[in-house]
């Protein structure tokens, strides 16, 4: 009886689901709700906040009989702040420049410092290419390199370091090849910028009217739900949303707009050729290639065609050779087979060259990129049909380009040409649209606290978590359109405020209350994401290349043979920082993968952080990380004269802080015993490295306070 009433009530609950919640309805509620304009509350303790976000905080530990502890030392707020904007530790000049600095702004300056500097960019650049689920592979069955994506990385991380208006931002990965004006190097830069749509991922292997482009079409409608909007678009393909306000029109009225749109080709198995890529050079330029390439391809021809009259001729004096008296016969018949020989060779060497030509990468600067005009397979710029229980084979009613109801269903002019995209870019991006600046402030406020004020920083629908602070993400998102939508203004208040500042202490009394510190009492610690691991290792060793990070060594196009049953697979390793790695869709580096790096299938909002015995053992015995001991442990004989300098200065390098005194005697203690075990020739180098290894797998270097 009980299994019936709840088969019953599910079925009410299905059936209730199946029912679009109106947008007339869905705007009461708070993420489709206009950004207020919050009045900046009052406190009991008008002492305690440093500014407005401070008040908004401590309104709700008021409320709570929550109490904030007190603020972290110096040193702890200078690792933080440099980890948080930067994914590196500080150097030992920064921390003694910050704890010797007592002016009332020391903070502020280290702060403008650290954005300032090209570590922020590679920083802050990475959280977004997880949000877009960056990969420098196609996806498809045999995972196809793109050699060009790397273009569309290092433009988001310019971005951040220049700090481009984030509607500007949004704009040009949405359409920046459809922005008219600026000089030719600032077109190629947007046209480079919609990498991020075509970066889609690809499926299958077919790349005639089988490729399944609605599936490619539907990761670029998930991920731009999620990225911009914090909603699951995505959800409404086969049917009306069961939550949230969006109807299967609304995705229809989507996918027109990116099945209007030229999708570059990487290349499959099956056509081991890339096209559609948009060139980064003038015009003239690419005709004088063209006409070149023309005129050789026709001079291949002409020897091609001149070979087979060739080869006829010599086939026909052949049969009459055979006519002839023997000994006339086969001296004819042998300079005839000679010269058939010589033809038959010097045809195969002409079509293999014609062949390299027509194959060869382009010889101007391409980039993986978007473009307007002709589309794949059947598709035709236009508005695209509802496709039923979302079959492709099934067409239902035509539905006009638009934006979703529920965010004002904004339809494209039916005089517009082409797909629509800056139109769509411009609804995206207006102050007016509830959601696109919320979205964006809640993800900066969850990498700096750990969580946002939206714990659901991808879903803002109602699958997601509500904000725990409403008035403060509509003041941040207020302050950020206001501010011309400046990150590092963004940046500059949240890290300003004494709640930023906080210790990660933590409180038995608080703790009751507010187990999780929702409500901020104190800060969240928590582990460093695997990029600044890596990074980390890397600086403290020495051997970190701070150049910014350019093409990957794949192999020559001309040689890629990759099939469903040998997909392309590498690891190129450097010691460039992490946020260069070469990163694949269907195989994950070794250390990104073990350490939690992102998911390049999907939009990562927020990384899952695991603690496994494998980590463990990687900085226990991992080359890698024995090679950075190695070199850290050369550093610190070279730097320091005597044990006592060394242990200070390691500790210094690795946690930012001096070690205790039972730490100096623990580490003294251990080299005793461990130098009368070492063979005299190697006793310090080996003693040293013994002891960096121990501290390399400290969780106090791998942790946030």
């Amino acid at each position: 009886m009980l299994a019936m009433q709840t088969a019953m009530l599910f079925v009410l609950h299905a059936r209730a689901a199946d029912k679009p919640v109106s947008a007339s309805v869905a705007q009461q509620s708070w993420p489709f709700r206009p950004v207020r304009e919050c009045p900046v509350p009052e406190v009991k303790n008008a002492a305690w906040p440093l500014n407005a976000i401070d008040r908004f905080v401590l309104k709700e530990l008021e409320a709570k009989g929550l109490s904030p502890i007190e603020p972290a030392d110096r040193r702890t707020l200078i690792r933080r702040a440099t980890y948080d904007l930067t994914g590196l530790p500080p150097i030992l000049e920064e921390i003694d420049a910050f704890l010797n600095d007592k002016s009332p702004d020391a903070f502020a300056k280290a702060i403008d410092r650290l954005l300032a500097s090209p570590a922020y960019g590679e920083r802050w650049g990475r959280h977004w290419l997880d949000a877009a689920r960056y990969a420098d592979t196609a996806g498809d069955n045999s995972d196809y390199p793109v050699p060009q994506l790397y273009k569309y990385r290092n433009w988001v991380i310019r971005s951040f370091q220049q700090d481009m208006p984030y509607d500007r931002f949004v704009m040009e990965q949405l359409a920046g090849d459809l922005i008219p004006g600026g000089s030719g190097s600032e077109r190629f830069e947007r046209i480079i910028a919609t990498g991020y749509l075509a970066n889609a991922r690809r499926f299958g292997s077919y790349e005639d009217e089988r490729y399944p482009w609605h599936l490619t079409i539907e990761d670029t409608i998930d991920n731009l739900g999620r990225t911009f909007l914090g909603l699951t678009v995505n959800c409404c393909r086969c049917h009306d949303h069961k939550f949230d306000p969006l109807s299967q029109e609304d995705y229809y009225a989507l996918y027109g707009f990116f099945s209007s749109t030229r999708y570059p080709w990487p290349g499959t198995e099956l056509d081991q050729a890339q096209h559609d890529f948009v060139p980064l050079v003038p015009a003239e330029q690419i005709e004088a290639v063209e006409k070149e390439t023309k005129d050789k391809l026709a001079g291949f021809d002409a020897r091609l065609k001149q070979i087979q009259k060739d080869t006829a001729e010599a086939n026909k004096e052949l049969k009459e050779a055979e006519k002839l008296t023997d000994d006339a016969k086969k001296n004819r018949i042998g300079e005839l087979t000679k010269r058939l020989d010589a033809l038959k060779a010097e045809q195969k060497k002409t079509q293999q060259e014609k062949d390299k030509l027509a194959k060869r990468p382009l010889p101007y600067e391409t980039a993986y990129a978007m473009a307007e005009g002709k589309t794949q397979g059947k598709k035709k710029v236009g508005n695209a049909c509802v496709q039923i229980k979302g079959d492709p084979e099934h067409p239902g009613k035509e539905v006009p380009r638009r934006f979703p109801t529920v965010l004002g269903g904004h339809e494209l002019s039916p005089s517009a040409k082409g797909s629509g995209r800056l139109e769509l870019a411009k609804w995206i991006t207006d102050p007016a649209n509830p959601l696109t600046a919320r979205v964006m402030v809640n993800r900066i406020w969850h990498f700096h606290f750990g969580k946002g004020i939206v714990q659901t920083p991808g879903d803002f629908g109602k699958q997601g978590r509500p904000p725990t602070h409403p008035e403060l993400l509509d003041y941040l998102a207020k302050r950020f359109i206001d501010s011309g939508w400046s990150i590092k203004q963004m940046h500059r208040l949240i890290m300003l405020s004494r709640t930023y500042q906080l210790s990660s202490r933590d409180d038995e009394t608080n703790a009751g209350i507010d187990i999780a510190n929702d409500y901020l009492w104190r800060y969240n610690r928590h582990r460093l994401d695997a990029e600044s691991i890596r990074d980390t290792l890397l600086m403290v060793s020495g051997a970190l290349d701070r150049s910014p990070g350019g093409p990957h060594p794949f192999p020559q196009p001309t040689k890629w043979n990759f099939t469903q049953h040998n997909p392309y697979k590498a690891v190129y390793d450097h010691n460039k920082r992490s946020v260069y790695l070469m990163t694949q869709r269907i195989h994950r580096h070794p250390f990104l993968g073990l350490f939690d790096g992102p998911d390049t299938n999907s939009s990562t909002a927020k990384r899952i952080i695991s603690t496994t015995p494998l980590q463990a053992l990687f900085l226990m015995n991992d080359p890698f990380v024995h090679d950075m001991a190695q070199k850290f442990a050369m550093r610190l004989l070279a730097e320091s004269g005597d044990d006592v300098g060394r242990i200070e200065r390691a500790y210094e390098i690795l946690y930012s802080r001096p070690p205790s005194a039972i730490e100096r005697s623990s580490i003294a203690e251990y080299m005793t015993r461990l130098r009368e075990q070492m063979p005299p020739e190697h006793r310090e180098a080996r003693t040293w490295e013994s002891v960096v290894r121990a501290m390399l797998m400290s969780n106090e270097l791998v942790y946030v306070n």
